[in-house]
């Protein structure tokens, strides 16, 4: 990291007195927000397995300097977590009232006690309009990037990026903000700011992970971006339950194929899970894909590093495997579907193993859309099985995967695919899907509750419910939460959590029983090749322009240029 960053580490305490109280009531009624760190749920009548309800932030706020369609009621991009001690209850996060432009006017944190039935919700004040007070850590315009974790003691995490003005545009800041829970969800601290940066860098994708084998280790983790296109993986660490936290510190620097004067080189959705069985049981891996532009043309891979000792010390990466995304379109409208086209997702299992799932236009016809493709590892992250597309119908795009290994080793993928799409240009029909292995080679699928019309889903740079969601597991069952859209423009999509009785093995899978993985890419004529990878370069173009707008004049140069 240079000097010019503006690392803090927060000693902000929770709000206390009644004269904080008053003022965290006001902000409460004045712009929608829950009332302060002890803030109760959110009252509503609950809808069975839907987890959001209609939004609790004021009409008319915008958090600052209004800019882009603020679709109110639209719930996206939701992640959950299950308390290891008492199965059935779940945490889960999303954002709430998703701009068109980036970010949205809150975060919302639900729990569930009842394996995903029923739901109580808390806006958090980790943005003006979820109700952070004037000078507070909230203090944002936007937040985005909802997540959260539950450690082996019960207590609960949440973690959210925050940031105010155009993306490194003068004046503009982010920031990572994270609180924590000690009564399973109901109640939360307030917000703790990990990391604050001027218009020189922008803190990006963040997820946190509470170590299952060391109650109180607590791992954050995302990168931060240089204006000319570098990327580090940065971490955060608390030792003791989320009460502090580090000074944030990069623990990975990608340099491109052919040295670091090369070209450019950034990391993009940094995750870390903690190995559980064998003799390497507490180790750290963190997986990232890792973008590299050189000579103008950019690519990407998926890799890991590992730690030994809770994210003291880091390894030299170990590479995964090429990630050749193209990115999800409406084929009738030509519509851009927004999705998890550049980021990998990975989980444990309880035998010290690991699976790492994304998307990749290889193992497609063409190579002219996307399937879902899983590796795994034996060793801990050391080496790793050639990738194999486990999506059941080859010919249709299929997306934004989400992985989660159950207690008995069973490993579940859940994504979204447009088998069911037609000719019709007004509509987009997609459906999503959890497939089952306890190899990895032959997949079982079931339908995850019924199909919606993503052309209903909010506009932003694509047609977005996220570019991820989540995936827990209640004994056999898998439980996932997801936002799907409604046929209703004033309450475009909710976050749902689909019933699990309709995803256990016991069911069989309604489009026929068990499939294998297709083990090999397809081969691809040199003109298609040449297709494919000029739709690549476009694909992580446009994701990342959308993210960190100027970043294609990055791509087009090629070289990273200095910071002034």
């Amino acid at each position: 990291m240079t000097h010019k960053n503006e690392l803090t580490r927060s000693a902000i305490a929770g709000v206390a007195g009644a004269a904080a109280m008053a003022i965290a009531m006001w902000l409460a009624v004045a712009c929608g927000g829950s009332d302060d760190a002890g803030a109760p749920g959110i009252p509503e009548t609950p809808v069975p397995r839907q987890a959001s309800g209609p939004s609790p932030i004021a009409a008319g706020c915008t958090g600052g300097v209004a800019s882009g369609t603020a679709y109110v009621n639209a719930e996206v991009e939701p992640w959950v977590a299950a308390d290891p001690r008492e199965p059935n209850r779940l945490v889960g996060a999303w954002q709430q009232d998703r701009w068109s432009n980036g970010g949205a006017r809150g975060l919302v944190t639900a729990l569930s006690t009842d394996g995903g039935a029923t739901w109580v919700r808390t806006l958090q004040p980790m943005s003006r309009c979820g109700g952070a007070a004037a000078g507070s850590a909230g203090d944002f315009e936007r937040v985005s990037d909802p997540w959260v974790d539950i450690g082996p003691d019960g207590v609960v995490y949440a973690m959210g990026l925050v940031a105010t003005g155009a993306v490194l545009a003068p004046g503009s800041t982010s920031g990572m903000l994270a609180s924590r829970s000690t009564d399973g969800g109901r109640t939360w601290s307030a917000p703790v700011l990990l990391i604050r940066d001027g218009a020189d860098f922008f803190n990006d994708k963040n997820t946190l992970t509470a170590d299952p084998t060391a109650a109180g280790f607590v791992y954050a983790v995302w990168d931060r971006i240089e204006r000319g296109g570098s990327g580090p993986a940065v971490l955060a660490r608390s030792a003791d339950g989320g009460v502090t936290w580090d000074v944030p510190r990069a623990i990975f620097t990608p340099v491109p194929p052919g040295g670091a004067g090369a070209g450019i080189s950034q990391t993009i959705g940094n995750r870390i899970v903690v190995l559980r069985g064998g003799v390497e049981t507490g180790a750290l891996v963190n997986v990232f894909t890792q973008i590299d532009v050189v000579g103008g043309v950019a690519s990407a891979r998926i890799g890991i590093v590992r730690s030994l000792d809770k994210g003291q010390s880091w390894s030299a990466p170990v590479y995964v495997a090429d990630q050749r995304s193209v990115g999800t379109l409406d084929a009738a409208s030509g519509q851009r579907v927004r999705d998890g086209a550049i980021l990998p997702t990975i989980a444990a299992g309880p035998r010290g193993e690991l699976w790492a799932a994304w998307q990749d236009a290889r193992f497609t016809p063409g190579g002219t859309h996307d399937a879902i493709v899983i590796a795994g590892s034996s060793d801990g992250g050391r080496n790793w099985s050639a990738p194999r597309a486990i999506n059941r119908v080859a010919a249709a795009p299929a997306f934004t995967p989400a992985v989660h290994v159950r207690a008995d080793g069973v490993v579940g993928v859940l994504h979204l695919d447009l088998r069911n799409d037609t000719p019709a240009a007004a509509t987009l029909p997609a459906n999503a899907w959890l497939l089952r292995s306890r190899d990895g080679v032959d997949w079982a699928e079931s339908e995850v509750g019924t199909g919606f019309d993503l052309a209903f889903a909010p506009n932003a740079g694509g047609l977005f419910v996220g570019d991820y969601h989540g995936l827990v597991s209640i004994g056999s069952a898998f439980v996932p939460l997801l936002a799907t859209t409604n046929a209703d423009t004033a309450n475009r999509t909710d976050v749902r959590a689909p019933s699990i009785e309709a995803l256990a093995d016991a069911r069989a899978a309604p489009s026929g029983g068990v499939a294998a993985a297709r083990t090999q890419a397809q081969k691809l004529t040199a003109a298609e090749q040449a297709l494919l990878a000029h739709a690549h370069h476009a694909a992580i173009v446009e994701l990342m322009e959308q993210r960190i707008p100027g970043w294609q004049r990055w791509a087009r140069a090629g070289a990273q240029t200095p910071l002034r």
